[in-house]
């Protein structure tokens, strides 16, 4: 068979010279790059989720619920705010919930806003929907104002707003009153991605809050951060009903497994103890921005469990210097900067160690 390369097909002309999404992936001791919960589950937890897959299998010939009821009222019951399951839809990590609004709400001739720096994703998102990609810059301390939304939806008409919050890959938190100030004044649908909120200092402080009174705003949630739960691949927004049920449209058949959703429930189930780790990360970030600090290096302020830190004049140099001493970062964000992932008290250590080293302060 001849030998051909992704350029000698008929490659879509927007994907042509790109390269698929995902962070570095070595095996080194310290892994501090991808933002996920080090933490393991419980024995306790993991023989339940043991026992949940074995259950899932005995049916492994059927297909899975499709539309995920049972799953979606734990996850409602979880949040709180009066939610019910009508008003939750989950899916494959929340990249595949947030690309079900974009089906349904982006497209041809329609418009993505966001402000950056942020999530790369979200390009990714425009881009597989067909739908513009327009970006305005946040404020030169990564925050974002009202004026300065409501003018940019004003000036670009998005259909569809995405406002990540607490800001990947800075950690910058935008006010829950802000987030109302701009759904009251704009028509788009306006996403909220808040897949870092339990990590913030108030993480009952969410726009899940306003959702009563915006009819438009969808708040997006993930279980692969602070639940310790990257490797089930569960994601979810809450929405009106009818913002779910356009989602319904779009989602592939039978788009969760059974898998999946039986383990999902099992580790909300365990909720206290999937989320017991989340104040030792919390304050394992906050030390280390200090420290970065008082290294004498430029850290915004973060309110995740990751924070970038530079300027670096070749942060590459300084990426392959960490990884080099066995510790993988982030080579992401705004020129210049890298960015770290809180981890064990043996990671942060080691991370510690290793900068020193590289920056030519070490012992």
């Amino acid at each position: 068979m001849n030998e051909i390369t992704v350029l000698d097909l008929p490659l879509r002309e927007e994907l042509v010279g790109q390269q698929p999404y995902g962070a570095p992936q070595f095996d080194v001791p310290v892994r501090l790059n991808t933002n996920e919960n080090p933490y393991p589950p419980s024995s306790k937890v993991r023989a339940q989720l043991s026992d949940a897959v074995a259950d899932a299998i005995r049916t492994i010939g059927r297909y899975p619920e499709r539309d995920a009821v049972e799953l979606r009222t734990a996850l409602a019951g979880y949040l709180g705010f009066g939610l019910t399951y009508e008003s939750i839809w989950a899916a494959n990590g929340s990249n595949e919930a947030m690309t079900h609004v974009l089906q349904a709400f982006g497209g041809p001739g329609r418009r993505l806003l966001t402000f950056t720096p942020t999530y790369s994703m979200y390009a990714e998102y425009a881009r597989n929907t067909h739908t513009e990609f327009v970006t305005v810059p946040r404020a030169s301390d990564f925050t974002v104002d009202a004026a300065l939304a409501i003018d940019a939806v004003r000036r670009l008409n998005p259909s569809v707003v995405v406002i990540a919050n607490p800001n990947n890959p800075t950690g910058t938190l935008i006010p829950v009153a802000v987030i109302d100030q701009i759904c009251a004044a704009v028509d788009a649908i306006v996403m909220v991605d808040e897949a870092y909120q339990e990590f913030t200092a108030y993480p009952d402080d969410s726009a899940l809050a306003l959702l009563a009174k915006h009819p438009r705003l969808v708040v997006a949630r993930t279980m692969s951060k602070a639940f310790a739960f990257a490797g089930g691949r569960l994601g979810y927004l809450a929405a009106a009903p009818a913002i779910v049920d356009a989602c319904r449209i779009v989602r592939l058949p039978y788009h969760l497994s059974t898998q999946t959703q039986a383990l999902a429930q099992v580790a909300l189930a365990n909720s206290d103890q999937m989320l017991a780790q989340v104040v030792r990360l919390r304050a394992a970030i906050q030390s280390l921005q200090s420290w970065l600090r008082s290294e004498g290096l430029d850290v915004p302020h973060s309110e995740a469990n990751f924070c970038l830190f530079g300027p670096f004049d070749d942060r590459h140099a300084v990426w392959e210097g960490l990884l080099e001493h066995g510790v993988l970062v982030r080579e992401v964000g705004p020129a210049g900067y890298l960015r770290v992932s809180a981890g064990t008290v043996a990671e942060m250590s080691a991370f510690r160690v290793a900068l020193l080293a590289v920056l030519g302060r070490g012992e």
